[in-house]
Protein backbone atom coordinates (compact mmCIF):
# COMPACT_ATOMS: atom_id res chain seq x y z
CA UNK A 1 0.00 0.00 0.00
CA UNK A 2 1.49 3.36 -1.04
CA UNK A 3 2.28 5.96 1.61
CA UNK A 4 -0.11 8.89 1.78
CA UNK A 5 1.40 12.02 0.22
CA UNK A 6 1.57 15.08 2.44
CA UNK A 7 -0.38 18.10 1.19
CA UNK A 8 1.48 21.34 0.57
CA UNK A 9 0.95 23.75 3.48
CA UNK A 10 -0.96 26.99 3.05
CA UNK A 11 0.43 30.37 4.07
CA UNK A 12 -1.83 30.27 7.13
CA UNK A 13 -0.41 26.85 8.03
CA UNK A 14 3.10 28.33 7.94
CA UNK A 15 2.16 31.42 9.94
CA UNK A 16 0.41 29.63 12.81
CA UNK A 17 3.55 28.14 14.48
CA UNK A 18 5.57 31.30 13.75
CA UNK A 19 3.01 33.55 15.42
CA UNK A 20 2.75 31.07 18.29
CA UNK A 21 6.51 31.26 18.78
CA UNK A 22 6.50 35.07 18.72
CA UNK A 23 3.75 35.23 21.36
CA UNK A 24 5.36 32.60 23.60
CA UNK A 25 8.81 34.18 23.40
CA UNK A 26 7.33 37.60 24.19
CA UNK A 27 5.63 36.16 27.27
CA UNK A 28 8.85 34.34 28.23
CA UNK A 29 10.93 37.52 28.14
CA UNK A 30 8.18 39.54 29.88
CA UNK A 31 7.97 37.03 32.73
CA UNK A 32 11.62 36.08 33.15
CA UNK A 33 13.69 38.84 31.50
CA UNK A 34 17.36 37.93 31.00
CA UNK A 35 16.67 34.56 32.66
CA UNK A 36 14.33 33.52 29.85
CA UNK A 37 17.08 31.49 28.19
CA UNK A 38 17.38 29.32 31.31
CA UNK A 39 14.31 27.27 30.51
CA UNK A 40 11.29 29.32 29.48
CA UNK A 41 12.54 29.99 25.92
CA UNK A 42 13.18 26.27 25.54
CA UNK A 43 9.56 25.53 26.47
CA UNK A 44 8.35 28.17 23.98
CA UNK A 45 10.37 26.54 21.19
CA UNK A 46 9.19 23.01 21.97
CA UNK A 47 5.53 24.05 22.28
CA UNK A 48 5.73 25.94 18.98
CA UNK A 49 7.30 22.86 17.41
CA UNK A 50 4.36 20.79 18.67
CA UNK A 51 1.95 23.29 17.12
CA UNK A 52 3.83 23.02 13.82
CA UNK A 53 3.63 19.24 14.11
CA UNK A 54 -0.16 19.39 14.56
CA UNK A 55 -0.38 21.50 11.40
CA UNK A 56 1.79 18.94 9.60
CA UNK A 57 -0.30 15.97 10.75
CA UNK A 58 -3.38 17.78 9.47
CA UNK A 59 -1.66 17.90 6.07
CA UNK A 60 -0.75 14.20 6.18
CA UNK A 61 2.76 14.32 7.70
CA UNK A 62 4.39 11.13 8.98
CA UNK A 63 5.76 11.38 12.53
CA UNK A 64 8.60 8.94 11.85
CA UNK A 65 9.85 11.11 8.98
CA UNK A 66 9.62 14.24 11.12
CA UNK A 67 11.48 12.47 13.94
CA UNK A 68 14.27 11.54 11.51
CA UNK A 69 14.48 15.18 10.37
CA UNK A 70 14.79 16.35 14.00
CA UNK A 71 17.56 13.82 14.67
CA UNK A 72 19.35 14.88 11.48
CA UNK A 73 19.04 18.57 12.36
CA UNK A 74 20.62 18.02 15.77
CA UNK A 75 23.23 15.64 14.32
CA UNK A 76 24.31 18.27 11.78
CA UNK A 77 25.17 20.69 14.57
CA UNK A 78 26.62 18.16 16.99
CA UNK A 79 30.07 19.55 16.17
CA UNK A 80 28.94 22.91 17.55
CA UNK A 81 27.67 21.20 20.72
CA UNK A 82 31.04 19.51 21.21
CA UNK A 83 32.77 22.88 20.77
CA UNK A 84 30.50 24.44 23.39
CA UNK A 85 31.45 21.76 25.92
CA UNK A 86 35.14 22.09 25.04
CA UNK A 87 35.02 25.89 25.47
CA UNK A 88 33.50 25.43 28.94
CA UNK A 89 36.43 23.19 29.92
CA UNK A 90 38.94 25.54 28.30
CA UNK A 91 37.75 28.60 30.25
CA UNK A 92 37.87 26.73 33.56
CA UNK A 93 41.35 25.38 32.83
CA UNK A 94 42.68 28.74 31.65
CA UNK A 95 41.50 30.58 34.74
CA UNK A 96 43.06 27.90 36.96
CA UNK A 97 46.29 27.99 34.95
CA UNK A 98 46.60 31.75 35.32
CA UNK A 99 46.21 32.32 31.57
CA UNK A 100 43.06 34.44 31.90
CA UNK A 101 44.40 36.34 34.94
CA UNK A 102 47.64 37.01 33.00
CA UNK A 103 45.71 38.32 29.97
CA UNK A 104 43.77 40.64 32.26
CA UNK A 105 46.92 41.65 34.14
CA UNK A 106 48.81 42.74 31.02
CA UNK A 107 45.73 44.14 29.30
CA UNK A 108 45.04 46.48 32.23
CA UNK A 109 48.49 47.98 31.75
CA UNK A 110 48.42 48.29 27.97
CA UNK A 111 44.89 49.24 26.88
CA UNK A 112 43.66 52.84 27.08
CA UNK A 113 40.13 53.03 28.56
CA UNK A 114 39.10 55.88 26.23
CA UNK A 115 39.73 53.89 23.04
CA UNK A 116 39.21 50.46 24.58
CA UNK A 117 36.02 49.57 22.65
CA UNK A 118 37.58 50.69 19.37
CA UNK A 119 40.76 48.72 20.09
CA UNK A 120 38.81 45.60 21.11
CA UNK A 121 36.89 45.66 17.82
CA UNK A 122 40.04 46.11 15.71
CA UNK A 123 41.96 43.44 17.62
CA UNK A 124 39.16 40.89 17.15
CA UNK A 125 38.80 41.80 13.47
CA UNK A 126 42.49 41.23 12.76
CA UNK A 127 42.49 37.94 14.66
CA UNK A 128 39.35 36.68 12.88
CA UNK A 129 40.73 37.55 9.43
CA UNK A 130 43.87 35.61 10.31
CA UNK A 131 42.14 32.45 11.53
CA UNK A 132 38.70 32.62 9.86
CA UNK A 133 36.72 31.79 12.99
CA UNK A 134 34.63 34.20 15.06
CA UNK A 135 33.99 31.42 17.60
CA UNK A 136 37.70 30.92 18.31
CA UNK A 137 38.15 34.68 18.67
CA UNK A 138 35.44 34.76 21.35
CA UNK A 139 36.95 31.84 23.27
CA UNK A 140 40.46 33.33 23.31
CA UNK A 141 40.81 37.08 22.78
CA UNK A 142 37.17 37.70 23.68
CA UNK A 143 37.17 36.31 27.21
CA UNK A 144 40.34 38.24 28.05
CA UNK A 145 38.85 41.52 26.75
CA UNK A 146 35.73 41.01 28.88
CA UNK A 147 37.98 40.59 31.91
CA UNK A 148 40.06 43.65 31.05
CA UNK A 149 36.90 45.74 30.61
CA UNK A 150 35.74 44.76 34.09
CA UNK A 151 39.16 45.63 35.48
CA UNK A 152 38.99 49.07 33.84
CA UNK A 153 35.45 49.69 35.06
CA UNK A 154 34.04 49.64 31.50
CA UNK A 155 30.79 48.18 30.20
CA UNK A 156 30.90 44.42 29.63
CA UNK A 157 27.91 44.68 27.29
CA UNK A 158 29.55 47.27 25.02
CA UNK A 159 32.77 45.28 25.11
CA UNK A 160 30.91 42.15 24.02
CA UNK A 161 29.34 44.12 21.17
CA UNK A 162 32.77 45.34 20.05
CA UNK A 163 34.21 41.81 20.24
CA UNK A 164 31.35 40.40 18.18
CA UNK A 165 31.46 43.22 15.62
CA UNK A 166 35.18 42.76 15.04
CA UNK A 167 34.98 38.97 15.05
CA UNK A 168 32.16 38.88 12.48
CA UNK A 169 33.81 41.45 10.23
CA UNK A 170 37.02 39.41 10.21
CA UNK A 171 35.11 36.15 9.76
CA UNK A 172 33.22 37.55 6.74
CA UNK A 173 36.35 38.87 5.03
CA UNK A 174 38.54 35.82 5.66
CA UNK A 175 38.91 33.22 2.88
CA UNK A 176 39.45 30.69 5.70
CA UNK A 177 35.91 31.12 7.06
CA UNK A 178 33.33 28.38 6.50
CA UNK A 179 30.40 30.75 5.89
CA UNK A 180 32.52 32.88 3.54
CA UNK A 181 33.09 29.75 1.47
CA UNK A 182 29.52 28.49 1.86
CA UNK A 183 27.69 31.62 0.62
CA UNK A 184 29.30 31.80 -2.85
CA UNK A 185 28.99 28.03 -3.23
CA UNK A 186 25.20 28.03 -2.79
CA UNK A 187 24.74 31.28 -4.75
CA UNK A 188 26.82 30.12 -7.73
CA UNK A 189 29.90 32.36 -7.71
CA UNK A 190 33.54 31.97 -6.64
CA UNK A 191 35.13 32.79 -3.31
CA UNK A 192 37.28 35.80 -4.19
CA UNK A 193 34.62 37.41 -6.39
CA UNK A 194 32.33 37.11 -3.38
CA UNK A 195 34.86 38.67 -0.97
CA UNK A 196 35.62 41.56 -3.34
CA UNK A 197 31.91 42.29 -3.79
CA UNK A 198 31.36 42.20 0.00
CA UNK A 199 33.88 44.99 0.56
CA UNK A 200 31.35 47.53 -0.78
CA UNK A 201 28.94 46.85 2.09
CA UNK A 202 31.23 45.41 4.76
CA UNK A 203 33.82 48.19 5.00
CA UNK A 204 31.25 51.01 5.35
CA UNK A 205 29.51 48.94 8.04
CA UNK A 206 32.65 48.36 10.10
CA UNK A 207 33.75 51.96 9.53
CA UNK A 208 30.52 53.29 11.04
CA UNK A 209 30.78 50.77 13.88
CA UNK A 210 34.32 51.86 14.74
CA UNK A 211 33.29 55.53 14.80
CA UNK A 212 30.45 54.65 17.19
CA UNK A 213 32.85 52.75 19.48
CA UNK A 214 35.16 55.78 19.52
CA UNK A 215 32.25 58.05 20.39
CA UNK A 216 31.18 55.72 23.21
CA UNK A 217 34.74 55.66 24.53
CA UNK A 218 35.21 59.42 24.46
CA UNK A 219 31.76 60.20 25.89
CA UNK A 220 31.75 57.59 28.67
CA UNK A 221 31.92 59.03 32.16
CA UNK A 222 35.17 57.32 33.06
CA UNK A 223 35.69 59.45 36.18
CA UNK A 224 32.59 57.95 37.81
CA UNK A 225 33.98 54.47 37.18
CA UNK A 226 37.49 55.07 38.46
CA UNK A 227 39.14 51.76 39.26
CA UNK A 228 42.26 51.29 41.35
CA UNK A 229 44.26 49.57 38.60
CA UNK A 230 47.36 49.25 40.79
CA UNK A 231 45.20 47.58 43.42
CA UNK A 232 43.71 45.22 40.83
CA UNK A 233 47.17 44.29 39.56
CA UNK A 234 48.42 43.67 43.11
CA UNK A 235 45.37 41.52 43.83
CA UNK A 236 45.98 39.36 40.77
CA UNK A 237 49.69 39.01 41.65
CA UNK A 238 48.86 37.99 45.22
CA UNK A 239 46.51 35.23 44.08
CA UNK A 240 48.22 33.86 40.94
CA UNK A 241 51.73 33.36 39.65
CA UNK A 242 51.91 35.78 36.71
CA UNK A 243 54.23 35.70 33.70
CA UNK A 244 54.11 36.15 29.93
CA UNK A 245 54.68 32.40 29.50
CA UNK A 246 51.14 31.86 30.81
CA UNK A 247 49.83 33.22 27.50
CA UNK A 248 51.22 30.19 25.66
CA UNK A 249 47.97 28.15 25.89
CA UNK A 250 46.18 30.93 23.99
CA UNK A 251 49.02 31.16 21.46
CA UNK A 252 48.76 27.38 20.95
CA UNK A 253 45.02 27.56 20.18
CA UNK A 254 45.44 30.50 17.77
CA UNK A 255 48.31 28.71 16.02
CA UNK A 256 46.14 25.60 15.53
CA UNK A 257 43.34 27.80 14.17
CA UNK A 258 45.74 29.37 11.65
CA UNK A 259 46.75 25.86 10.59
CA UNK A 260 43.01 25.13 10.08
CA UNK A 261 42.89 22.36 12.66
CA UNK A 262 39.28 21.50 13.59
CA UNK A 263 37.88 23.61 16.43
CA UNK A 264 37.00 20.82 18.87
CA UNK A 265 40.43 19.14 19.03
CA UNK A 266 42.06 22.59 19.09
CA UNK A 267 40.01 23.55 22.14
CA UNK A 268 40.75 20.22 23.84
CA UNK A 269 44.49 20.62 23.22
CA UNK A 270 44.29 24.20 24.56
CA UNK A 271 42.52 22.85 27.65
CA UNK A 272 45.15 20.17 28.23
CA UNK A 273 47.97 22.70 27.85
CA UNK A 274 46.14 24.85 30.40
CA UNK A 275 45.89 21.88 32.77
CA UNK A 276 49.63 21.24 32.52
CA UNK A 277 50.38 24.92 33.18
CA UNK A 278 48.04 24.90 36.19
CA UNK A 279 49.77 21.85 37.72
CA UNK A 280 53.26 23.33 37.13
CA UNK A 281 52.71 27.01 37.97
CA UNK A 282 49.56 27.33 40.11
CA UNK A 283 49.67 24.54 42.71
CA UNK A 284 48.90 26.95 45.56
CA UNK A 285 45.89 28.25 43.64
CA UNK A 286 44.59 24.70 43.12
CA UNK A 287 45.03 23.75 46.79
CA UNK A 288 43.23 26.91 47.90
CA UNK A 289 40.45 26.25 45.38
CA UNK A 290 39.70 22.79 46.84
CA UNK A 291 40.44 23.90 50.42
CA UNK A 292 43.04 21.14 50.80
CA UNK A 293 44.36 20.34 54.26
CA UNK A 294 47.79 19.31 52.97
CA UNK A 295 47.46 15.60 53.76
CA UNK A 296 47.46 14.48 50.12
CA UNK A 297 48.46 17.28 47.77
CA UNK A 298 48.60 15.08 44.67
CA UNK A 299 45.00 13.97 45.07
CA UNK A 300 43.93 17.53 45.92
CA UNK A 301 45.57 18.85 42.74
CA UNK A 302 43.78 16.21 40.68
CA UNK A 303 40.52 17.19 42.39
CA UNK A 304 41.06 20.89 41.63
CA UNK A 305 41.91 20.35 37.97
CA UNK A 306 39.05 17.93 37.44
CA UNK A 307 36.58 20.24 39.19
CA UNK A 308 37.62 23.23 37.08
CA UNK A 309 36.87 21.21 33.92
CA UNK A 310 33.39 20.04 34.84
CA UNK A 311 32.03 22.79 37.11
CA UNK A 312 34.44 25.68 36.55
CA UNK A 313 36.80 27.67 38.74
CA UNK A 314 35.56 29.72 41.72
CA UNK A 315 37.89 32.52 42.83
CA UNK A 316 38.26 33.54 46.47
CA UNK A 317 40.50 36.61 46.44
CA UNK A 318 38.66 38.57 49.14
CA UNK A 319 37.49 41.13 46.55
CA UNK A 320 33.94 40.54 45.24
CA UNK A 321 34.59 42.24 41.88
CA UNK A 322 37.71 40.20 41.23
CA UNK A 323 35.99 37.02 42.41
CA UNK A 324 33.17 37.57 39.91
CA UNK A 325 35.70 38.31 37.19
CA UNK A 326 37.73 35.14 37.77
CA UNK A 327 34.87 32.72 38.43
CA UNK A 328 33.46 30.68 35.57
CA UNK A 329 33.99 28.00 32.98
CA UNK A 330 33.43 24.29 33.27
CA UNK A 331 31.49 22.01 30.97
CA UNK A 332 28.41 22.35 33.20
CA UNK A 333 28.26 26.10 32.44
CA UNK A 334 27.43 25.26 28.80
CA UNK A 335 24.66 22.71 29.47
CA UNK A 336 21.90 25.33 29.53
CA UNK A 337 23.17 26.71 26.23
CA UNK A 338 23.19 23.23 24.70
CA UNK A 339 19.63 22.68 25.97
CA UNK A 340 18.53 25.90 24.27
CA UNK A 341 20.25 24.98 20.99
CA UNK A 342 18.69 21.51 20.87
CA UNK A 343 15.17 22.87 21.47
CA UNK A 344 15.67 25.53 18.79
CA UNK A 345 16.99 22.99 16.30
CA UNK A 346 14.00 20.74 17.00
CA UNK A 347 11.61 23.56 16.11
CA UNK A 348 13.63 24.50 13.01
CA UNK A 349 13.82 20.91 11.77
CA UNK A 350 10.04 20.45 12.11
CA UNK A 351 9.38 23.69 10.23
CA UNK A 352 11.73 22.74 7.40
CA UNK A 353 10.60 19.12 7.07
CA UNK A 354 6.92 20.07 6.91
CA UNK A 355 7.60 22.63 4.18
CA UNK A 356 6.49 25.52 6.38
CA UNK A 357 9.74 27.49 5.96
CA UNK A 358 9.61 27.04 2.19
CA UNK A 359 5.99 28.24 2.11
CA UNK A 360 6.93 31.41 3.95
CA UNK A 361 9.76 32.07 1.47
CA UNK A 362 7.47 31.56 -1.53
CA UNK A 363 5.06 34.07 -0.04
CA UNK A 364 7.88 36.59 0.29
CA UNK A 365 9.07 36.10 -3.32
CA UNK A 366 5.58 36.95 -4.55
CA UNK A 367 5.91 40.36 -2.88
CA UNK A 368 9.32 41.20 -4.46
CA UNK A 369 8.72 43.25 -7.61
CA UNK A 370 12.03 45.16 -7.88
CA UNK A 371 15.73 44.56 -7.27
CA UNK A 372 15.54 46.46 -4.00
CA UNK A 373 12.53 44.51 -2.77
CA UNK A 374 14.15 41.20 -3.80
CA UNK A 375 17.24 41.96 -1.72
CA UNK A 376 15.00 43.17 1.11
CA UNK A 377 13.04 39.90 0.95
CA UNK A 378 16.31 37.93 0.91
CA UNK A 379 17.39 39.81 4.05
CA UNK A 380 14.06 39.13 5.77
CA UNK A 381 14.32 35.45 4.86
CA UNK A 382 17.85 35.10 6.22
CA UNK A 383 16.99 36.89 9.46
CA UNK A 384 13.72 34.98 9.79
CA UNK A 385 15.42 31.62 9.32
CA UNK A 386 18.04 32.57 11.92
CA UNK A 387 15.12 33.11 14.30
CA UNK A 388 13.04 30.10 13.26
CA UNK A 389 15.64 27.47 12.35
CA UNK A 390 18.23 28.71 14.89
CA UNK A 391 21.21 27.94 12.67
CA UNK A 392 23.26 30.33 10.52
CA UNK A 393 24.14 27.63 8.01
CA UNK A 394 20.46 27.00 7.24
CA UNK A 395 20.00 30.80 7.06
CA UNK A 396 22.65 30.90 4.32
CA UNK A 397 21.92 27.65 2.44
CA UNK A 398 18.11 27.70 2.29
CA UNK A 399 17.69 31.28 0.95
CA UNK A 400 20.64 30.66 -1.37
CA UNK A 401 18.86 27.68 -2.89
CA UNK A 402 15.49 29.41 -2.95
CA UNK A 403 16.56 32.71 -4.53
CA UNK A 404 19.38 31.62 -6.84
CA UNK A 405 17.11 31.12 -9.88
CA UNK A 406 15.11 34.26 -9.08
CA UNK A 407 18.27 36.43 -9.09
CA UNK A 408 19.31 34.85 -12.39
CA UNK A 409 15.84 35.32 -13.90
CA UNK A 410 16.04 39.03 -13.09
CA UNK A 411 19.49 39.38 -14.68
CA UNK A 412 21.36 39.86 -11.38
CA UNK A 413 24.85 38.42 -10.85
CA UNK A 414 25.15 35.60 -8.33
CA UNK A 415 27.61 37.67 -6.28
CA UNK A 416 24.73 39.99 -5.32
CA UNK A 417 22.95 37.04 -3.73
CA UNK A 418 26.07 35.68 -1.98
CA UNK A 419 26.76 39.14 -0.54
CA UNK A 420 23.18 39.50 0.70
CA UNK A 421 23.38 36.06 2.34
CA UNK A 422 26.45 37.08 4.34
CA UNK A 423 25.31 40.65 5.06
CA UNK A 424 22.08 39.39 6.61
CA UNK A 425 22.27 35.65 7.30
CA UNK A 426 25.76 35.29 8.75
CA UNK A 427 25.93 38.46 10.85
CA UNK A 428 22.47 38.34 12.46
CA UNK A 429 22.78 34.78 13.77
CA UNK A 430 24.61 36.02 16.87
CA UNK A 431 21.75 38.40 17.72
CA UNK A 432 19.21 35.60 18.31
CA UNK A 433 19.42 34.16 21.87
CA UNK A 434 18.44 30.60 20.85
CA UNK A 435 20.44 30.50 17.62
CA UNK A 436 23.58 28.35 17.87
CA UNK A 437 25.74 31.47 17.44
CA UNK A 438 23.80 33.66 19.87
CA UNK A 439 23.82 30.90 22.48
CA UNK A 440 27.54 30.26 21.97
CA UNK A 441 28.64 33.89 22.31
CA UNK A 442 26.36 34.47 25.28
CA UNK A 443 27.70 31.37 27.02
CA UNK A 444 31.34 32.08 26.18
CA UNK A 445 31.36 35.79 27.05
CA UNK A 446 28.88 35.31 29.93
CA UNK A 447 26.74 38.21 28.68
CA UNK A 448 23.05 37.79 27.81
CA UNK A 449 22.37 38.04 24.07
CA UNK A 450 19.76 40.78 24.46
CA UNK A 451 22.18 42.72 26.68
CA UNK A 452 24.98 42.87 24.08
CA UNK A 453 22.68 43.11 21.03
CA UNK A 454 22.31 46.96 21.00
CA UNK A 455 26.10 47.33 20.85
CA UNK A 456 26.80 44.88 18.00
CA UNK A 457 26.95 47.85 15.65
CA UNK A 458 28.53 46.02 12.71
CA UNK A 459 25.96 43.21 12.87
CA UNK A 460 23.08 45.69 13.05
CA UNK A 461 24.36 48.07 10.36
CA UNK A 462 25.43 45.46 7.80
CA UNK A 463 21.89 44.28 6.86
CA UNK A 464 20.71 47.91 6.61
CA UNK A 465 23.57 48.85 4.27
CA UNK A 466 22.88 45.76 2.14
CA UNK A 467 19.19 46.61 1.74
CA UNK A 468 19.92 50.30 1.03
CA UNK A 469 22.36 49.31 -1.73
CA UNK A 470 19.60 47.22 -3.27
CA UNK A 471 16.96 49.95 -3.00
CA UNK A 472 19.19 52.60 -4.59
CA UNK A 473 20.92 50.23 -7.02
CA UNK A 474 24.37 50.87 -5.56
CA UNK A 475 27.01 48.33 -6.60
CA UNK A 476 24.36 45.88 -7.83
CA UNK A 477 26.08 43.92 -10.59
CA UNK A 478 24.20 42.66 -13.67
CA UNK A 479 24.65 39.06 -14.64
CA UNK A 480 27.84 38.21 -16.50
CA UNK A 481 27.21 36.39 -19.81
CA UNK A 482 29.99 33.98 -18.82
CA UNK A 483 27.96 33.13 -15.71
CA UNK A 484 25.05 32.04 -17.91
CA UNK A 485 27.28 29.94 -20.15
CA UNK A 486 28.79 28.22 -17.13
CA UNK A 487 25.39 26.93 -16.01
Amino acid sequence: MSEKKMRDPSLLDALIPVLSLVVLLYLSVKLYGDGSSSGSNQIALILSGCIALVVGIKNGANWKEVEKAIAMGIANTFGAILILMAVGMLIGAWILAGTVPAMIYYGLQILNPTIFYFTACVLCAITAISIGSSWTVAATVGISLIGIAAGLGLSAEITAGAIISGAYFGDKMSPLSDTTNLAPAVAGTDLFTHIRHMTWTTFPSIGIALVLYLILGFTSDLESNVVDIDGQLALIESNFTIGLYLLLPMVAVLAMAVKKMPAFPSMVVGTLVGVVFAVIFQQDVILKFVDADGSNNALAILDGVWRSLFSGFAANTGDSTMDELLTGGGMASMLNTIWLVMCALTFGAIMEKLGLLKRLVIGLIEMAHSTGSLIFVTALTCIGINVLAADQYIAVVLPGRMYRLEFKRRGLAAKNLSRALEDTGTVTSVLVPWNTCGAYFSGTLNIATLAYLPYCFFNLISPVISVLYGMYNIKIAPIDPAEVLAE
